[in-house]
Parts: structure tokens; C-alpha cells; sequence
């Protein structure tokens, strides 16, 4: 894989809104968002044309959307790349990335949710990605989420040791407080005690595999594209999958999960990781854990391949990083997950 270099202090870190202007609309809780990249994890920060720009003008470009990308990888003195927000169809962008010069001049980049479609495509093309906390959905609410998401940032980020171990988080959140209100801004809505950690529902042993996913929602834009990997590219893979706001129903995340075995991707792949549902209930959560195993092991008869729920990324808070292309380690045994390999040079 392509790894970027790692990052440090005074790094020049780029945003840009490559999915939707809600920055535009919230400027507030973004403008946080970049007061703690600068003040609690020390970078200097490089607003992009796009960053600020509103929904409707974004809409209407996406090349533009496209050339700050291109722009911000072809600068030599942007060291990585953070988005400000997700949306809902920044897959228009892609036809226009510069791929040759993005893949020529690899840099950390992140974002989630909607992310998932430039995130996972260079992947494809053979440079390590990390999906992770947005400016304005992660990094705005750091000083209102447990220290152990700004100890697992500076370890991902500026962190030189791997293996590294990753730790549930022993509490967690589905929501933000009114983006609206300034007396609140940055809050977070009730917090949940993570009491059981995440759940290994199958396999057995130690499976190692490269990390590849995102959004199942928003990986469904790119099948039947050009966008989309090919057959040998699923080899050892592990596979991690999560679900958006727009809380698609357990029957539904059947329905994208059942694609994949159609493809033979389960009988080729290491392991899969599910994030924990946004906003599902405990009924919908054990309907989703039923659905995944059915399609999983009795539909297509993988009954060995790991599989492990709840897992602390995706749209939930606080986040995990998870860099696409490097090897993890899925301990069904001892309930771990470990990123073998480290994301950088």
C-alpha cells in the first residue's frame, strides 16, 4: 500500500467540504470543529475554497468539490487532509480526482459516512485512507467527550508504536446537542456505559486481514461502477461496515449485507466488523444481530469468518480511526482488535 508520511505538531492540516456546505448553515460548531484541531491537537489549519461554501453551490459543482482535493494533495505544504461533514452524494466527485497526482503525493486523509466513496476508491488504488471523526461530527465536540478519545487521536495520529491496541470506549453517545444553540455547542445528548464491550457473535482464533469499508449505505452508490473493487481484490480482506442518521432498517442492511455474499466476498474475505447503529433500539439492535448472522452463516455458509458488532466507529461518538489497507488482527478469543501494521511511512 501507499502510506502517507505521519503526522506531527504544526502540521498544516486542509479542510474541505467535499459532500455538503453545512458548515455554511452551522458555522459555529464548525468553527470549533477547527479551534480544536489548532488548540488541542496543535495543527495549523488550511481552509479550503469549498470549506465554507453553501449547500446549493456545492451541489451544483462538484468538480469543484473535486479540485480542492486535487489541490490540496498536490500541495507540498498541506500535510494532510480532514473534511468538514459528510452528506449524500459526494460519489459525483469522483470522475474528476486527479488520481495519478493524488496517488504520487499520498497524504493523511479522513472523513466518514459520506466520505466512504473517495476513501474506499483510493484504496482501491493502493493508498492507505482512514476513516474517522469529521471537523464538525468528532473533532467540534472533543472537550465534551471522554478523554479517551483525544488519548486514541494522538495515538493514531502522532502515536509511532505498532501494534496498536484498540479499547472499547467505556462510554459512548448517539447524538449532539442543538448545532443551533450557541449555549450548547459542542455538547453531546445522553451518554450510554459501554458495559459489555463489543461483541464477537462468531469465529474462533486469531484472523488478520486488510481493513476495507465504510458507510454500507453509501458503499451501495459505487457497486456496478467502475468505482467499485474488483473480484480478487477481496482476498483477506476485514471488512467493516456501519450504518448512517438515516437509520436504514435491519431488513435493509440484510438486503446490502446479502450483495455481498452474492459476490463471493464473504467466502474470500478475513472478518467483519459492524459499527454500533446510530439510533436503533435494543429490539432493532438484536433484529440487526439476527439478520447479519443469517445472511452471514446460514444463507452463504461462512460459519468460520469473525464477526464482531458494536464496534466504536461510524455515527456514534466517540470514534474510532480505522486506516483502509492495514492489517488488523481480530482475537475472537480474547475479544480484541489490533492494528498490526502502522498507517504511515
Amino acid at each position: 500500500m501507499i502510506k502517507p508520511k505521519a503526522l506531527k505538531e504544526g502540521d498544516r492540516i486542509a479542510v474541505l467540504s467535499p459532500s455538503n456546505g453545512l458548515p455554511f448553515l452551522f458555522p459555529g460548531i464548525y468553527e470549533m470543529g477547527i479551534k480544536n484541531l489548532e488548540e488541542v491537537l496543535g495543527f495549523e489549519v488550511v481552509e479550503m475554497p469549498t470549506a465554507r461554501m453553501s449547500p446549493e453551490e456545492l451541489y451544483k459543482n462538484p468538480k469543484l468539490r473535486a479540485e480542492d482535493l486535487n489541490r490540496a494533495f498536490s500541495d507540498d505544504s498541506i500535510n494532510g487532509i480532514i473534511t468538514s461533514i459528510g452528506g449524500y452524494e459526494s460519489v459525483r466527485i469522483l470522475k474528476y480526482l486527479d488520481k495519478e497526482s493524488i496517488l504520487k503525493n499520498p497524504k493523511f486523509i479522513m472523513g466518514f459516512s459520506d466520505s466512504t466513496t473517495f476513501l474506499s476508491y483510493l484504496n482501491y488504488m493502493g493508498m492507505v485512507t482512514f476513516y474517522g471523526p469529521s471537523i464538525m461530527a468528532g473533532l467540534a465536540q472533543i472537550k465534551h467527550l471522554p478523554l479517551q478519545f483525544e488519548e486514541h487521536l494522538r495515538s493514531m495520529l502522532f502515536g509511532r508504536e505498532f501494534p496498536y491496541n484498540y479499547k472499547p470506549y467505556e462510554r459512548w453517545t448517539n447524538a449532539y446537542k442543538n448545532w443551533g444553540d450557541k449555549s450548547t455547542l459542542g455538547q453531546c445528548e445522553e451518554f450510554y456505559n459501554n458495559e459489555y464491550g463489543w461483541d464477537f457473535i462468531q469465529g474462533e482464533g486469531i484472523a488478520e486481514g486488510k481493513l476495507w469499508g465504510g458507510c454500507i449505505e453509501v458503499l451501495e452508490f459505487l457497486k456496478s461502477t467502475e468505482y467499485w473493487p474488483c473480484s480478487n481484490f477481496w482476498q483477506d480482506k476485514i471488512l467493516f461496515f456501519e450504518t448512517s442518521e438515516e437509520k436504514p432498517s435491519p431488513h435493509n442492511v440484510g438486503y446490502m449485507l446479502r450483495n455481498y455474499g452474492v459476490q463471493g466476498i464473504f467466502e474470500k474475505a478475513k472478518g467483519i466488523i459492524f459499527g454500533r447503529p446510530k439510533d436503533y433500539s435494543d429490539k432493532e439492535r438484536a433484529e440487526l444481530k439476527e439478520i447479519i448472522q443469517r445472511v452471514v452463516r446460514e444463507e452463504f455458509h461462512n460459519t468460520n469468518i469473525p464477526i464482531v458488532l458494536d464496534v466504536d466507529f461510524g455515527h456514534t461518538d466517540p470514534k474510532m480511526i480505522l486506516p483502509l489497507g492495514c492489517k488488523i488482527s481480530l482475537d475472537s478469543n480474547k475479544k480484541e482488535i489490533k492494528l498490526i501494521e502502522s498507517p504511515f511511512i
